[in-house]
C-alpha cells in the first residue's frame, strides 16, 4: 500500500519496538501478565503517572475506554462527552452495549468540552427516571486535532469532583499532546486530577496493545475481573509490555510525536504558502490537518494517496501525518493536491 494520509493507524512499526518483542520472544515466560517484563513496564507507568497508577495491558483502544468506563460508572450511569468523541462515534455502541451506561453527547465546534458545556447536562440527580451523570470523558488531542491547555484539563476535573463524578481522557495520542504542549505525561493527567486514562501507542509507533491507567485508586476496584469479562487479557502480555518498555523507558514516545507533529505543521505551512484558496478547518495544534475542498478535488486527490473523508456533506477531509511520514511524502502530496486543482499554485 502506498503511504498515505488517511491515519496514524496505517504507519508500520518503529524498529525498536520490533527488537523489544524479538528479544521478548527468547525465552519461556508466565502468561497473562505474571512475568518480568509485565513487572517493568508496570514499574515505568508508575514512574510515569505516579506511585498511586495502576496499568492494564488491553488489546485496542476501545477496550481501555470500555474498561474506564465500566470502572467510573454502572448501567444505570452516563458520561458527558463531545459529539465528536471516540467513545460516542467510532467504538459501534461498545461502552452501551459493555457496561450498559448512557453517553450524554454535548455539540462541540471545536472537540473540546468547557464547564459550561457540562453544566448542561448536570441535573437529574437522584432522580430514578433519569440516568445519573457519572464522569466526564475527554480525548487529549481532540478528534479534530485540538489540545486542552492544563487549565482546562484541571477545570473539568474540578466540575466533575465537585459534583462526585470522575474525569476520564482518551489519550490515543496522548504523545502527539505533551510533545504540543512541552509538558510530561503526568503533568497533563495525575497533576491535574484525571481519574482515569486510555493510554495508547499504536498511533505512534507500537504494534499493538493500548492500556488503561487508573489513576484514582479508588476507581482500582476488581479490574482484573472486568478486563477477563471483556475479552481484554492477553496470555502472552509480555510482547504487550516490553513495547510499552522501550516506549516509556526510552525517548522513543517523543521522538516519533515530535516528528509526526512537525510533518502535520509542514503540511500545513505549505498549505497556506501555496494553497491560500483551501480552508483548513481547525488549529493544526497535534499531527492531523483538516481542510474543506471542492467535492471533485478530494475524491480525484483519494485516486493518488489514501485518507479519509471527515465530513462528506460540507466537504471536509482530514489528513493524518505518522511518525514515519517524510518531507518527500508531504511535497509529494501537495503536487498532487495541485494536480487535481489544476495547477493554480
Amino acid at each position: 500500500m502506498k503511504r498515505g494520509f488517511g491515519s496514524d493507524n496505517h504507519s508500520g512499526v518503529s524498529p525498536e519496538v520490533l527488537e523489544a518483542i524479538a528479544s521478548a520472544n527468547q525465552e519461556h515466560a508466565l502468561a497473562y501478565g505474571d512475568d518480568e517484563y509485565c513487572a517493568r513496564a508496570t514499574k515505568l507507568f508508575k514512574q510515569t503517572f505516579g506511585e498511586q497508577a495502576s496499568v492494564y495491558f488491553v488489546f485496542n483502544g476501545t477496550g481501555a475506554n470500555v474498561l474506564n468506563i465500566d470502572a467510573m460508572c454502572r448501567s444505570h450511569h452516563a458520561v458527558v462527552c463531545s459529539d465528536t468523541a471516540h467513545i460516542h462515534v467510532d467504538e459501534c455502541g461498545a461502552p452501551q452495549r459493555i457496561v450498559g451506561c448512557k453517553l450524554l453527547t454535548v455539540p462541540t465546534p471545536d472537540g473540546k468540552l468547557t464547564p459550561e458545556l457540562v453544566k448542561t447536562q448536570l441535573h437529574g440527580f437522584g432522580f430514578e427516571h433519569h440516568s445519573q451523570p457519572r464522569a466526564i470523558s475527554i480525548a487529549q488531542s481532540t478528534e479534530l486535532g485540538t489540545l486542552y491547555t492544563l487549565d482546562e484539563i484541571r477545570a473539568l476535573a474540578e466540575l466533575a469532583h465537585s459534583y462526585q463524578m470522575y474525569l476520564h481522557m482518551d489519550g490515543a495520542r496522548l504523545a502527539n499532546a505533551a510533545v504540543a504542549l512541552g509538558c510530561s505525561f503526568k503533568e497533563m493527567t495525575t497533576d491535574q486530577g484525571v481519574d482515569c486514562l486510555s493510554f495508547g501507542g499504536t498511533k505512534n509507533g507500537l504494534l499493538m496493545g493500548e492500556s488503561a491507567v487508573i489513576l484514582n485508586p479508588a476507581l482500582d476496584v476488581e479490574l482484573k475481573y472486568r478486563r477477563k469479562q471483556m475479552g481484554q487479557l492477553c496470555s502472552k502480555m509480555r510482547y504487550m509490555a516490553a513495547q510499552f518498555e522501550v516506549y516509556l523507558g526510552t525517548d522513543l514516545w517523543r521522538r516519533n510525536a515530535e516528528h509526526s507533529n512537525r510533518m502535520a505543521q509542514l503540511l500545513y505551512n505549505e498549505l497556506k504558502r501555496s494553497f491560500p484558496q483551501v480552508k483548513v478547518m481547525y488549529p493544526v495544534q497535534v499531527n492531523s490537518v483538516f481542510v474543506q475542498l471542492p467535492h471533485e478535488v478530494w475524491t480525484a486527490l483519494q485516486q493518488d494517496y489514501f485518507f479519509y473523508d471527515w465530513d462528506e456533506a460540507a466537504n471536509v477531509v482530514r489528513w493524518m501525518c505518522s511518525f514515519d511520514t517524510t518531507e518527500e511524502d508531504i511535497h509529494g502530496f501537495l503536487a498532487a493536491l495541485d494536480r487535481r486543482m489544476g495547477g493554480k499554485r
